[in-house]
This record gives structure tokens, C-alpha cells and sequence, in this order.
């Protein structure tokens, strides 16, 4: 099939962007360009054309006849496809994004060092971007509508950005169809990080809920003719229905809110009453002579066992007493130390761990010594304004390519708690994180080690560890490790906390809150501590103020070894 002028009018204008992005000859470039915008508005196509007549046309010259007799030939521009793979794929995603045009992408690239548009919504989170020259306050929060926009058409969505569709369309179901059951199911109440699609256990006819469905605009099709399965109308996001009977409602709901281990496991040694109706979730267990288990703990096979004794109460948002790592305005935070202090009070909690970056992240306005001082001092002065409060003194530490912390041991000793978390050259074999990682725990300043493997969810995978290896490494050092509750990271992830708990480490769920905003994703955090079946006296942020200095004391005792 010969291209058309579209096709190759969009062919040189992607080159004009990568070679200005790389840094290639910016004249040509240029030419580039106007060869792509001349060729767009071209009345007639480039292929009725003879090819010793294309330079001859004002706007495309040798050099782009060359280009277009090379699509014409080879269907594709060489140097194009060179510079595609030689640029990261997010970098290439970025380029459809309101907003964000090649010198900004360069800047992203080459200076922040971002290399998808997950990391760089979080950057925007974390307001990184406005300390870069060209990126203020308005284009930031214009690039962040984009990327967000550009995510919300993708299908896939964070736990957290989900939630408000899904409780509002569970709200207008049950409101629209009052005689009839919507039960919410599937990975949704499985309270998974990811969620690509919602679901839900009904008993309303399939005819019904479909003309609903479609004549209020909730959904635009339906994407399954056997299944009733739509695609939604106000996100990208596949809505399920399992049709059934009043009498297997709930039989139906079990079924469809457990792992596929959990549910194999549980059917070669329980049968599910297929005739008898069930009133509530909660018969089907004590049928099996089990406690009942939530849907967040139905992952593993292991915990069907378990509920033959009593199960634990896991944790709740209510038992967190304290905000641990959190920014301020001393770095890439949006408020000052005071406005996050009287926020933590406003929420009733009873101190707050302030863990600014420190100076290696040059990126976040990372705090040097002489800066480090004046920081101390203002914490000084707030605690005595707002005791019994504490404000402790801490830092997110960068850890360094060979492990160290990048502050000498004197200004280490000034910290209450030290958070030691990696940020830069994330491009890493598990040998060479793990020499990082674990040269961190040894030493023993570090009290927390902050998100280990660096991962943004549908972003970024982050880089492999040993996650056993590493909970070894704090159970001897003595290093708390972080649940980071930012939705985005979730990181230690869940599936490798019940190794925590089989070692006794302390978890700490931090929301690394660059607001006082950001507090509230100390929610996100908890929903995942609880499908690893985590308690209060597990976690480190649901201390009480003389616990944790009591913790402190014990971290402090390490340094004078």
C-alpha cells in the first residue's frame, strides 16, 4: 500500500521533534518541519509525483526528496527509525501530550532524568518541575491535566483513581434499580493496586440493565456479545455484570472475589451449595466451619488455613498516630513546616517525622549543612509553640551509587530518623541495587529504608532486588521498611510483607506527602498492608509519641557502636 501525504507528512514531523530532542543538526530539523507542514497542504499526492520533480516543490528541497523517495522504497525514513530506538518508549509517549514539546521533553530527559509520563505525573505530584527554567507553576499544572487526560483513555488505573467511578456508579445502580441487588466484586474489592475493569454480582435482568446503561450514557458499548461486558462512558474502563439468580447472589459473589489460588485452593476442599441460597457471604464460611475472610485476604491459599483459627484484626486508617516522611517547602513540598504541622494536629495525630531530601537531590532542592541548620532551629521553635505535638527532625537520604548516604556522620547524628531511599541511576541489575540497597541498611544511621525498588505503577517496574535478602538485611540491622502509601508506589509491595511479618520487621506506611494533601494517601497504604494481613503493632506510623521515642532511643544506641 503507497503511503499517503498524511502518513508521511506525520513521518517528518516526528523527525523534526526527535532530532531536536537528541540534539541533531537544528536546521535540518527545521526543514524538516516546513517539509512536514508542505506536504500536509499539498493538493495532490506525493506518489502521483515523479521523483526527480519532489525538490523542485517550494517547502521540501534535496534533502526531504531523499526522505520521501526512501518511504516510497523502503517504507520508512532510516533516520527515523534509528532515532525511534534509540528513544525510550516513554520519552515517544510523551510527544502525545497537550503541552510538553521537544525542548521541554529534552529538559525532562536529559536534566531530570524522567523517562515516562507515569514519572513525570508524579514529579508534577511532588512540584519538581517548577525548579527548572521554562516550567512554571501554570505549565506544570497544565502538563499534569494532560498526562492525567492522556492516562485516563489508556484502561488501566491506579487503585486510587478509580475509586470515586466506583463508588459513584455503585451509588446510581442501587438508586436506579432499588428492587434488585448490585453487589461491587472482582479486583476492586480485592483492593489490588491496578484495577482494569469494574464489576459487579446483580440479579437485574441483562436486557434491563443494559438499556439503562445505554440510554443514560453510563457506557458507550457493549464490548461483549455473550458477556455483559460495556466499555465506559465517563473513563476508559470496562464495566462487568455477572447476571444471576437472587437464590446464588452471594455464591456468585465469593466466586468472583477471590485470587484464582485462593478459589482452586478452596474448591478441592469445599463444595458451594449450588441450589440452597446463601443470605450473606459470611454463611458460605461458617458452612466450612471457617472464620470469615475479607476479600483483601483471598489472595493466597495459605490463609484458608488459617481461618480455621482466628484470624487477625488487620490494621485501619484510625490506628495511624503519625505522619512519617513527609516534604516541605525546605524542598519540593507545597507547604511550609508549620501549615503541615497543623494539619497532622487538625487530623488528631500526635507527631510528624519531616524527611526532606537532602542535598545529592539537587533535582528537589535537596538541603544543604548551612540549610540543614536553619531547618532545625524553625523545628526547635514550632515544638515548643506547639507541644505536647513533636515535629522530629529526619531526612530522606539519596543513596549513593556505592551504597553510602551522602552526608558525613556528624550531620547524620543530627537526625532523629534517617530515611535512606534511592532516586537516581534506577537503571540497575539486581547485583548492583543490591550492593546499594544493602551497604544502605548496614549502616547505621539508617533507621528506614525508603521505597525499595523505586517502581511507579503502571509506569515504572523499578529495579530487581532480592526481597528476601533485603528483610534479612533489616532484621539484622535493625531498619524499619517503608510501605510507601503513595498510590503511585505502594512499595514495599504487599506480596513480600508477609515475609516481613514471618521475621518480625517493622513496616512503616509513610505517604511521602508533599502536601498536606498528601496526607491523606496514608489510606492508600493501609488497604495495602491489609491484604498482607498486617496489625497495628506491626507498623511503625501507628505508634504512639513515647513508643516511638522509645524506638528512637533504640536506633540512636546503633550509632555509638
Amino acid at each position: 500500500m503507497t503511503a499517503d501525504n498524511s502518513f508521511i507528512a506525520n513521518q517528518f514531523s516526528l523527525l523534526a521533534k526527535l532530532m531536536d530532542i537528541h540534539g541533531e543538526n537544528s536546521f535540518k530539523a527545521k526543514a524538516f518541519s516546513s517539509a512536514a507542514f508542505t506536504i500536509d497542504r499539498l493538493p495532490q499526492q506525493l506518489s502521483e509525483i515523479p521523483n526527480e520533480k519532489l525538490p523542485s516543490i517550494k517547502g521540501i528541497g534535496d534533502s526531504a526528496a531523499k526522505k520521501i523517495h526512501e518511504i516510497f522504497e523502503r517504507g520508512e525514513i532510516v533516520m527515523l527509525t534509528q532515532l525511534i530506538e534509540k528513544t525510550p518508549a516513554g520519552i515517544m509517549q510523551m510527544l502525545n501530550i497537550k503541552g510538553i514539546g521537544p525542548k521541554k521533553i529534552t529538559v525532562i530527559w536529559k536534566d531530570m532524568g524522567i523517562e515516562s509520563i507515569g514519572e513525570l505525573l508524579y514529579a508534577c505530584n511532588e512540584n519538581r518541575l517548577t525548579l527548572y527554567k521554562g516550567f512554571g507553576e501554570k505549565t506544570q499544572k497544565s502538563i499534569q491535566e494532560s498526562i492525567e487526560y492522556f492516562l485516563n483513555n489508556i484502561g488501566s488505573y491506579l487503585y486510587a483513581q478509580i475509586e470515586n467511578l466506583a463508588h459513584t456508579l455503585d451509588v446510581e445502580l442501587k438508586n436506579n434499580f432499588p428492587q434488585h441487588e448490585f453487589l461491587i466484586t472482582g479486583d476492586f474489592r480485592r483492593q489490588l493496586e491496578t484495577i482494569d475493569k469494574l464489576e459487579w454480582v446483580t440479579n437485574v435482568p441483562e436486557a434491563e440493565l443494559q438499556n439503562y446503561l445505554l440510554q443514560h450514557k453510563f457506557v458507550t458499548e457493549k464490548i461483549d456479545t455473550e458477556e455483559s461486558v460495556y466499555k465506559g462512558e465517563e473513563e476508559n474502563i470496562q464495566l462487568n455484570f455477572y447476571h444471576t439468580t437472587s437464590e446464588k447472589l452471594y455464591t456468585k459473589l465469593f466466586q468472583t472475589s477471590c485470587s484464582d489460588e485462593f478459589l482452586n485452593e478452596w474448591n478441592s476442599k469445599y463444595s458451594l451449595k449450588d441450589v440452597a441460597s446463601y443470605n450473606n457471604e459470611k454463611e458460605i464460611f461458617e458452612a466450612a466451619q471457617l472464620q470469615f475472610i475479607p476479600a483483601f485476604l483471598r489472595e493466597t491459599k495459605t490463609v484458608i488455613e488459617q481461618a480455621k483459627n482466628e484470624l487477625p484484626e488487620v490494621i485501619q486508617t484510625k490506628d495511624i498516630t503519625a505522619i512519617i516522611h513527609s516534604h516541605s517547602k525546605w524542598s519540593d513540598g507545597n507547604n511550609t513546616l508549620e501549615e503541615m504541622a497543623e494539619a497532622a494536629i487538625e487530623k488528631g495525630l500526635q507527631y510528624l517525622v519531616i524527611s526532606d531530601h537532602s542535598k545529592t537531590a539537587f533535582y528537589a532542592n535537596g538541603l544543604t549543612e548551612e540549610r540543614l541548620k536553619t531547618q532545625h532551629a524553625e523545628i526547635d521553635e514550632l515544638n515548643e509553640k506547639l507541644k505536647p505535638f513533636k515535629i522530629f527532625k529526619s531526612i530522606e537520604s539519596d543513596i549513593l551509587n556505592d551504597g553510602s548516604l551522602d552526608y558525613n556522620n556528624d550531620v547524620l547524628n543530627s537526625f532523629d530518623v534517617v530515611i535512606a531511599s534511592v532516586h537516581s541511576n534506577l537503571k540497575m541489575n539486581e547485583e548492583k541495587a543490591m550492593m546499594r540497597l544493602l551497604n544502605a541498611i548496614k549502616n547505621p544511621f539508617t533507621s528506614i529504608l525508603g521505597h525499595c525498588t523505586g517502581r511507579l505503577l503502571l509506569s515504572r517496574a523499578g529495579y530487581p532486588v532480592d526481597h528476601k535478602k533485603l528483610i534479612d538485611a533489616c532484621v539484622e540491622n535493625n531498619v524499619v521498611i517503608e510501605l510507601n502509601a503513595h498510590p503511585r508506589r505502594l512499595d514495599m509491595d504487599w506480596r513480600h510483607l508477609h515475609y516481613c511479618i514471618e521475621r518480625n520487621v517493622l513496616i512503616s506506611i509513610d505517604p511521602d506527602a508533599h502536601s498536606v494533601k498528601g496526607f491523606n494517601d496514608i489510606k492508600y497504604g493501609v488497604l495495602a498492608a491489609q491484604k498482607a494481613g498486617i496489625v497495628p503493632s506491626q507498623n511503625l506510623s501507628s505508634f504512639s509519641l513515647q513508643e516511638f521515642e522509645l524506638f528512637l532511643k533504640m536506633q540512636h544506641a546503633k550509632r555509638n557502636k
